[in-house]
């Protein structure tokens, strides 16, 4: 799939397009065994079975990736997870944001085909990740939802919560640098009031020593499920 980012630099900001052909979703990816469980738990108040390890790593097809405005679902039963995005162009690993959006009905029958199921929204801006590779764990996700006609924070916490992304590339791919062509979401932090659907989805990634983020959002038209 091929994506196109506005990539920002420190000192200029330049255009990074790439051919994404191998996506994974790193799902479980939680340092903190106890936030893991809880998020197991949540899930499980939906009637997701456990994982069978963790980190887990999900194969998704590349063509479900997109940077549109408006998604198309299947009925009303999926949501968004705000996720770093890690890739690479010409050798230099990139940074991006992506939701992790997934069917929830289906994912109490199979975790894997509710993540295949849905498309991955994906933001239009990158940054490099050598420049905040040093404070990585102060990066901030965020996510908020349209609820009752009001925008609510959906989702907040710093990325010390989640292993560190080449911890996971080297997880999956048996080396610490992402192979060209290859986008890896990093799993996510919990919802704040637990996981549900809504109308609209907003992200962003914040750093907070360059005061700068990245963001998306984007919209569900929702088709009808036929029996």
């Amino acid at each position: 799939m091929k994506l196109s980012f506005k990539l920002a630099h420190a000192d200029r900001t330049e255009t990074a397009d790439v051919d994404i052909t191998t996506c994974i979703v790193a799902g479980w990816a939680g340092r903190d065994l106890d936030a893991i469980e809880h998020h197991i738990q949540e899930l499980a108040e939906l009637g997701v079975p456990r994982p069978s390890a963790v980190p887990l790593y999900y194969r998704i097809a590349s063509n479900q990736l997109t940077q549109d405005a408006q998604v198309e679902v299947v009925g009303d039963g999926s949501s968004g997870e705000a996720e770093v995005f890690i890739f690479s162009r010409q050798g230099e690993t990139l940074v991006s944001l992506a939701s992790d959006h997934t069917d929830r009905k289906l994912e109490a029958h199979s975790v894997a085909l509710s993540k295949q199921l849905c498309v991955k929204p994906v933001a239009r801006e990158a940054w490099a990740y050598g420049e905040v590779a040093d404070y990585w764990d102060e990066l901030v996700l965020r996510s908020w939802i349209e609820e009752d006609g009001k925008t609510v924070l959906y989702q907040e916490g710093e990325l010390a919560l989640l292993r560190p992304p080449l911890e996971l590339v080297q997880g999956h791919f048996g080396r610490e640098a992402i192979p060209e062509h290859c986008g890896m979401t990093c799993g996510t932090v919990a919802a704040i009031g637990g996981i549900r659907s809504a109308p609209s989805f907003t992200m962003e990634l914040f750093d907070p020593r360059r005061k700068r983020s990245i963001k998306h959002g984007y919209t569900l038209k929702i088709l009808p499920e036929i029996a």
